[in-house]
């Protein structure tokens, strides 16, 4: 019901404007450039429906209850749908196109999905040929080429993500593959796990260098210090704090 809301509330909007600025000369090279491409999952991804459009699924670094690419007739972000797996950093893809929300682009696409946002469609290792294309959406905001590069970088590394991961403990990795915080792991798996924070906040506390980092959906935070997790909160309503 929320979703037919969303869509008669859509549906009298009129036009809908392009979330991105990227000038097209540049969006010409970007999919030359990009389709076709190899890549591996920097961040571990959940997958869910793709809102009310069964032919695609969603691949986000946050839950779905996080997801803030729709909004309901209320102004409340819409939750895409229920996680069906979860894909671990590292997993193998393959680019294969990268789709810029044109005026055109916008109106072949379903009225209730992310429309006014760039789409990059993947082939995951793995699935089964016939399985629907997963699609990984894009903030909004995007206005150069090397805008979207940086962006699409934080998702989709051109290095292969396992000697990394095998320097970690196996709790770690399994922490990695799930999408959890585990205390004592290192920074860089935190953000494997749970994505990139919005903001860091450093500071010297003593000899130690301190982290604060918060993510966009202000529910979850995190402490680490010298390089590993300490502390952190907003965990699937959890909390947990290294021992003293």
């Amino acid at each position: 019901m929320r979703l037919a809301g969303a869509v008669v509330a859509l549906a009298f909007t009129g036009c809908v404007t392009a979330q991105v600025a990227i000038p097209p000369t540049q969006v010409s090279q970007l999919e030359r450039q990009l389709n076709g491409e190899q890549r591996f999952l920097r961040v571990s991804m959940y997958v869910t429906p793709f809102y009310g459009d069964a032919t695609k699924r969603l691949v986000t670094p946050v839950a779905p209850e996080l997801v803030r690419y729709l909004d309901d007739t209320g102004g409340k972000p819409l939750n895409p749908g229920p996680v069906e797996r979860t894909l671990p950093a590292g997993t193998a893809v393959r680019i294969v196109k990268v789709e810029f929300p044109s005026a055109w682009v916008m109106t072949e696409r379903v009225l209730y999905t992310p429309r006014t946002l760039v789409w990059v469609y993947l082939d995951v290792a793995g699935t089964p040929k016939q399985a629907p294309p997963y699609v990984l959406v894009l903030r909004p905001g995007l206005k150069t080429d090397q805008e979207f590069l940086a962006e699409l970088e934080r998702h989709l590394s051109r290095e292969d993500q396992a000697r990394r991961l095998e320097t970690f403990s196996e709790a770690v990795r399994e922490a990695v593959r799930t999408k959890a915080a585990l205390v004592d792991m290192p920074a860089e798996a935190l953000e494997m796990a749970w994505g990139y924070p919005e903001s860091k906040k450093i500071e010297l506390v003593g000899a130690q260098r301190k982290e604060t980092w918060r993510w966009a959906d202000g529910l979850r935070t995190a402490t680490v210090v010298e390089g590993r997790l300490t502390t952190f909160t907003g965990a699937n309503g959890a909390s947990s704090a290294s021992s003293p």
